[in-house]
């Protein structure tokens, strides 16, 4: 797995992705503002974005088990192949697990 996330441009010495607000519904709300102030802009309001390619409702669909990890490593490093700007020192810890927790509550089932 270290191979395939290396690969992905994640570095070896990454925090764990874990999530310390897993299942937290009354985060949910929070995750949902912070997402629409910050993320919005490219990935549409609410995480509803017809373009595949940065629609978050399908992560899990993409990313299985491995979607905490992708997550993460993305919104802290980005993807500047994709136009993806990292936001590590500019989001806190906090705040990219609350977004994450609003979109783990948007993923599409298969």
């Amino acid at each position: 797995m270290t191979g395939w996330l290396l690969a992905r441009g994640a570095s070896e010495t990454a925090p764990p992705a874990t999530n310390p607000f897993h299942a937290d519904a009354s985060v949910v709300p929070v995750g949902r503002s912070l997402f629409n102030q910050h993320c919005s802009h490219c990935h549409a309001p609410n995480a509803i974005n017809p373009d595949p390619s940065r629609d978050l409702r399908r992560l899990k669909l993409r990313y299985r088990e491995n979607m905490a990890h992708v997550f993460y490593e993305t919104v802290t490093e980005g993807r500047p192949t994709k136009g993806m700007v990292p936001w590590k020192g500019v989001l806190s810890e906090d705040a990219i697990w609350k977004i994450f927790t609003f979109l783990e509550s948007v993923q599409r089932e298969p």
